[in-house]
């Protein structure tokens, strides 16, 4: 039903019988338009506030903006500049290590910085503050955590569908006003090498918000590792010869697809499931099956998806399966190093 659901809201499904259904969920959108708006107005009025810095790296859409690999590329910087940071995460369908696979993965790259999961965002930064001494806490997901004072508020945009068919939940994929982009501060648009073209999403951008600084982002394939040896790393070409099989289950299979296609690689099959999923051996021998049937010995996947094939035995199937990793790229970055150590010159 979830699915079926997401289709209606990114018009994947047409037709006189789609047309139905997006009817009652534009109904639908109204009332929720008038929670959303009910709900901002008065967790504005008793907002919250830390001891620290707090950061917040947020998206007004649902799917994969980026914000995850927005919040690595803040977290690493104030790390090096001597900032004690922690990153604070609901733990969205938890699972992978028992903190949810966004988090898991940042913990495993960010190292000493502590990744904190609690759905109450609150008491997981005074933890934070109290355990471990930090001077700045990094709120993932959190544009709709209307009751948290903010020192900076980013927004993660995807710039290859910025914001869908422009409706609300349910009928489409904003989950909240256009308008509430005026809360922001910074606007990243990211996956900009996907789609070139933004002039008009910056021109909007800057009609709703003239305030914000924008910015754009590349997501840059760095390389692949062999997810049962991960110290065997591969070169981007380097499956060029290969026909592969991609599964994902990540808020953007598109932009995945996409970004493999630009290193010339032949995609021979695709397997796609709902974002967050959590592998169990049936998917895998459903997805090697497919993969023998077509003479493809090669996987990719992405390193969220990769989190959460760790419990699974991957040794009994004989093929390879590889993890692509990319990197965030800010074009400009210095200037948005500058607006974030602003931060601390007031």
């Amino acid at each position: 039903m979830k699915y079926f659901l997401y289709n209606l809201a990114t018009d994947k499904y047409r037709g006189f019988f789609a047309a139905i259904f997006k009817f009652f969920l534009l109904i639908l959108s109204f009332i929720y338009g008038l929670i959303v708006r009910v709900l901002i107005f008065f967790n504005r009025l008793a907002v919250c506030r830390l001891d620290c810095k707090v950061i917040s790296v947020g998206n007004i859409t649902l799917g994969g903006t980026g914000k995850t690999s927005l919040v690595e590329f803040i977290a690493r910087y104030l790390k090096e500049k001597g900032r004690k940071v922690a990153v604070i995460s609901r733990g969205y369908k938890r699972k992978a290590a028992t903190m949810g696979d966004e988090p898991y993965m940042l913990s495993q790259k960010l190292g000493d910085v502590p990744v904190l999961v609690d759905p109450d965002r609150r008491r997981a930064a005074k933890q934070a503050e109290e355990k471990y001494g930090v001077d700045t806490v990094i709120l993932d997901d959190a544009f709709q955590q209307w009751r948290i004072g903010k020192d900076l508020e980013v927004v993660a945009i995807d710039a290859t569908d910025p914001f869908g068919n422009r409706h609300l939940l349910p009928r489409g994929i904003l989950r909240e006003p256009l308008s509430s982009l005026k809360r922001a501060d910074v606007l990243v648009l990211t996956k900009t090498n996907l789609n070139p073209d933004i002039q008009d999403i910056k021109d909007f951008l800057s009609q709703v918000n003239p305030q914000a600084e924008v910015f754009e982002a590349i997501h840059k394939p760095m390389d692949f590792y062999n997810l049962r040896e991960p110290v065997k790393i591969l070169k981007t070409d380097a499956l060029k010869t290969k026909s592969v099989a991609l599964f994902s289950g990540i808020g953007d299979p598109d932009s995945f697809q996409n970004l493999i296609l630009s290193l010339g690689i032949d995609i021979g099959l695709s397997f796609e499931f709902p974002d967050h999923h959590n592998y169990t051996k049936e998917d895998l021998e459903k997805i090697v099956r497919g993969c023998r049937n077509k003479n493809i010995d090669t996987l990719v996947t992405t390193e969220k998806d990769a989190v959460r094939l760790g419990a699974l035995q991957l040794a009994a199937y004989n093929v390879q399966f590889f993890v692509l990793r990319i990197q965030l790229e800010i074009k400009d970055e210095q200037r948005f190093y500058n607006r974030l150590l602003k931060l601390y010159s007031l």
